[in-house]
């Protein structure tokens, strides 16, 4: 029984590595984006895509890291690694 639970948890730089793993550079690249404030429409222009693309990637980030709303993106990429560690800090 305890080798099943064992198997089953993951740690947080497990759990970080494996979803940092799963985000495409371009989702990797509008979640930076995000992060400093641009709204869809700003990313859009900014990488030259449509808005409803930057949507569709934005709402693939938020579904793979479990999350609701952009707080918890910007909260989950913090722990996970996703943004840089001076991120928020001025």
């Amino acid at each position: 029984m305890r080798r099943a639970v064992r198997k089953t948890h993951k740690s947080k730089s497990q759990s970080a590595a494996k979803t940092n793993r799963t985000l495409t550079p371009r989702q990797k690249e509008i979640l930076r984006l995000v992060a400093q404030g641009l709204t869809n429409r700003e990313v859009a222009e900014h990488l030259g895509i449509s808005v409803r693309t930057v949507e569709v990637h934005r709402f693939n980030l938020m579904r793979r890291l479990k999350v609701r709303n952009v707080a918890q993106l910007l909260r989950q990429a913090l722990i996970q690694g996703l943004l840089p560690k001076s991120f928020g800090t001025r």
